[in-house]
């Protein structure tokens, strides 16, 4: 996912005409994100992230946990199709996050989860892609102007 200012350079020098964020804003200050969920995602890397039906019964990207793995497992039954899946994981999702269970919460996040080390206030956030993609921009105008 997009949450660096050189993806949205990149995303840009290929012709699109903006990015689409997301996972960036799940651990920002002003989040609703659950605490427990935010000390997960901040503790994780890009390999902890699984493509998983576990929540949905849809393919999504999500972090890895110990729902998505017992969904997951050859020993266990498989996810069910929508909307059965997220029907058993609302019920499910509302008694662990009731139990504030860590080993059971995640949340649907990309691969920039890696980059996801801190909380930040989104102004920090909006202001480091901002300036990130004007660096990167202006030394791209910079080689073309060169010719290199």
């Amino acid at each position: 996912g997009i949450g660096r200012g050189r993806q949205m350079a990149a995303a840009m020098a290929l012709g699109a005409q903006g990015a689409w964020t997301g996972s960036i804003w799940l651990t920002v200050a002003e989040s609703d994100t659950r605490p427990w969920v935010v000390e997960n995602l901040l503790a994780a890397s890009w390999t902890d992230t699984v493509r998983s039906r576990a929540m949905t019964g849809k393919p999504a990207r999500q972090l890895r946990t110990a729902w998505t793995e017992a969904w997951e497992s050859s020993e266990g039954p498989g996810p069910l199709p929508m909307p059965l899946q997220g029907i058993i994981y609302a019920e499910s999702a509302h008694r662990f996050t009731r139990a504030q269970n860590k080993a059971l919460s995640g949340s649907p996040v990309g691969q920039i989860v890696g980059n996801m080390n801190a909380v930040r206030s989104t102004r920090d956030v909006v202001f480091d892609i901002v300036e990130e993609w004007i660096s990167v921009t202006e030394a791209q105008a910079a080689r073309l102007s060169d010719g290199s």
